[in-house]
């Protein structure tokens, strides 16, 4: 079966290297597909980069198991409600219960004074990146969220107190979810403790 890890915004695939190299221990079908080259549209924003996913995911035949951070999580939730026997099982880390506009729309404009380097580190074009962000804000995750028909691990950085509630909501109406909050992590739980993030996946997914 395969298993796909899945970055979240302002990361790139390399950010799951630690975590994919302890799961190739037990698990050899791990894949870390970078989302921004899934997209050849130069109209980026989330509805056409879901369709991509949604179309790479589609190509692999059985079920998968979909572990998704942040951005990757709202990618995998949304797949797991519109796919529901394509999905195994479906790991989220750090994902909004709804998201906080204000907090948005202050981050793209912080992110508009940032120099073009920045977004050259993760291979996608600052003007990209942006609209990227704003077509985030309008989402509505919290609906459907009784689709989920398998098991599901919730996981939040005890330090990530921006979704710290969030993950205890998605607790609640995921009703074949469990939440583990994993220490010495904030927001970023593959690069703050990808150790304890693969020993829950490997026992997970087993």
């Amino acid at each position: 079966m395969k298993n796909f890890l899945i970055h979240g915004l302002g990361q790139t695939n390399d950010s799951w290297i630690s975590i994919k190299n302890n799961l190739n221990k037990f698990y050899p079908e791990i894949l870390c597909p970078n989302l921004y080259n899934l997209m050849s549209d130069e109209n980026y924003v989330y509805n056409n980069l879901y369709d991509a996913f949604d179309e790479y995911i589609n190509k692999f035949d059985g079920k998968v198991n979909l572990c998704g951070l942040s951005l990757g999580g709202l990618l995998a939730l949304e797949f797991s409600k519109k796919n529901h026997s394509k999905i195994n099982k479906l790991v989220l880390i750090a994902v909004p219960y709804k998201i906080p506009k204000f907090l948005f729309t202050v981050q793209a404009f912080i992110f508009k004074l940032m120099p073009k380097s920045t977004f050259e580190k993760i291979g996608l074009p600052k003007h990209k990146f942006i609209s990227l962000v704003n077509s985030i804000k309008d989402l509505k995750i919290d609906e459907n969220l009784e689709q989920p028909s398998c098991k599901t691990l919730i996981l939040c950085g005890k330090k990530d107190r921006i979704n710290m509630n969030s993950a205890k909501k998605l607790k609640s109406k995921i009703k074949t979810s469990e939440l583990i909050i994993i220490k010495d992590s904030g927001h970023e739980v593959n690069l703050d403790n990808p150790e304890e993030l693969s020993n829950i996946l490997i026992e997970f997914l087993d």
